[in-house]
């Protein structure tokens, strides 16, 4: 209960957060934001951190001068395209064998079937859709490595995914983050980019369920 809470509060006052991380850690903010990146899109178990809405705050506090947007940019492609391709690695070296346990400690399967069913659906573009879709971007690449998808392919969608939605978040941040009302409503701001970004899943999730009622 406590993590939820905590999660919670990072995402409502995210504004807030990273400017405490700005000020208390200077330059080592961009390691720091590196990491989150890479391990939302690298670890299959870090499914909640917050992506779009941390990458659209850094655009804002680019645009103040705290970060420079060009280094956050290059830095957070390089953590974006290198979490996917681990990602990717673990889903082909060992994927099979972590599915056919019952229960994967953090890891959870209906998240993993419903990137399966999207993957199944859009085949390699999934690399790049599921780059704006939370949680199913954690677990597109893993099920691409399952399913054997070639390297060669898989690395063409990586890049060209992780390079648009780095730039696409990040650069409307630091264009549309400090207009005043934006500003003034930063939060509502983040619950939206939230609602947004999840809101493809909760439209797939309803289909599935009508299809099952109608089966």
């Amino acid at each position: 209960m406590e993590t939820i809470k905590f999660f919670l509060d990072f995402f409502l006052h995210l504004e807030q957060h990273l400017d405490g991380l700005i000020q208390s850690y200077g330059t080592w903010v961009y390691l720091i934001l590196f990491l989150i990146i890479f391990c939302e899109t690298g670890l299959v178990v870090t499914p909640f951190l917050p992506g779009d809405s941390l990458l659209f705050a850094i655009g804002a506090f680019a645009s103040r001068g705290s970060l420079d947007l060009v280094t956050v940019i290059l830095l957070l492609i390089v953590a974006a395209i290198l979490g996917d391709t681990i990602n990717y690695s673990i889903g082909n070296i060992a994927g099979e064998k972590i599915l056919e346990k019952e229960k994967i400690p953090f890891l959870n399967k209906k998240h993993l079937e419903k990137a399966h069913r999207f993957y199944e659906t859009y085949g390699g573009k999934t690399i790049i859709i599921a780059r704006f879709i939370p949680i199913v971007r954690t677990f597109a690449p893993f099920v691409a490595g399952i399913g054997k998808m070639t390297y060669s392919k898989f690395i063409l969608f990586n890049v060209v995914g992780g390079v648009v939605w780095i730039v696409v978040f990040s650069v409307g941040g630091y264009l549309f983050g400090n207009l005043p009302f934006i500003q003034r409503n930063f939060k509502l701001v983040v619950i939206g980019i939230i609602i947004v970004s999840v809101m493809p899943a909760v439209i797939e999730y309803v289909r599935e369920v009508r299809k099952g009622r109608i089966s």
